[in-house]
Parts: C-alpha cells; structure tokens; sequence
C-alpha cells in the first residue's frame, strides 16, 4: 500500500482527534499522527487527493508533502 505524507495545521490533541475521527469515517485507511511535527502518514490505496479532501474536513490547513517510502 502506498505511504503518503500530509502537512497539517495540529496544534493540539483535539487537531489531532479530529484527523483520527475524518480517517476512521472514511475506512480503508492505517495512519501515524506526528503532532509535534504535524505530520499525518497515511496507508491507503485512496488517491492523494481524496486523502488531502478528508483531511482538510478537519478545517485546518493541510497540504501534501510527498509519497514516504519505506523504511
């Protein structure tokens, strides 16, 4: 499965539950949150931008940094 990487906008654990709460809604997806550094890696065979939609349903500011590969 693909590894992507987001950029978003957590500033604290309740950012970082509503990214868990827009992800497990949309299903089909394994995710490492990274507040500290408001990094979101995403497992899932959605594309990018359905990826960046669901994230940005959070209402902060999202972006995507790349594919992640594996390490």
């Amino acid at each position: 499965m693909p590894k992507h990487e987001f950029f978003v906008d957590m500033t604290c654990e309740g950012c970082s539950n509503a990214v868990t709460r827009v992800l497990h809604r949309l299903g089909g997806v394994n995710f490492d949150i990274d507040l500290p550094n408001k990094k979101v890696c995403i497992d899932s065979e959605h594309n990018v931008d359905t990826l960046l939609e669901t994230l940005k349903k959070t209402g902060k500011n999202a972006s995507y940094l790349g594919e992640k590969s594996a390490q």
